[in-house]
């Protein structure tokens, strides 16, 4: 789907202020409320905005540590299998199956290092998978960022 500056700028503003109201939208985009709201619609059915959810920071749900998992996969259980049992776990917060010398790739969030461990052991004990090897992450520089994305959509 091809997107215009409306579109972009429309897509800016609910990303950057959550739970703005379409009204305020239109009036800040100098357009009508019909023509902001035909075209939140028309982006959400197309599949270029796929949520209004807010963005939820682990860090303030008391989950400081971020580390970043691969997966080595029993071929034999197979990356469906292995991903509903690993959705089981609620400190993994995505999971991607990888080319490479890995099978599925993890973020994974957890109150300490030693909560951090009992994370990977729920995480190698779950059915399929053969070896989890993770690494610290000691900052965050960025994260979700497809803004620059929009604008890059209709430069």
């Amino acid at each position: 789907m091809s997107i215009d500056q409306l579109d972009a700028r429309l897509i800016t503003l609910i990303s950057e202020e959550a739970g703005i109201s379409v009204v305020e939208c239109a009036r800040r985009l100098g357009v009508a409320r019909a023509t902001a709201q035909g075209r939140l619609d028309r982006l959400r059915r197309s599949g270029v905005i796929q949520s209004m959810a807010p963005h939820i920071d682990p860090t303030a749900l008391g989950y400081p540590i971020r580390a970043f998992c691969s997966l080595l996969i029993h071929q034999s259980v197979g990356h469906q299998k292995v991903a509903e049992g690993l959705a089981r776990i609620p400190e993994l917060l995505d999971l991607h199956t990888a080319t490479g010398d890995t099978d599925m790739t993890t973020s994974v969030v957890a109150r300490s290092t030693q909560d951090l461990q009992r994370v990977l052991d729920l995480i190698s004990h779950t059915p399929g998978v053969a070896r989890v090897s993770s690494r610290l992450a000691l900052g965050t520089h960025f994260e979700g960022r497809t803004l620059p994305l929009v604008q890059a959509a209709v430069e």
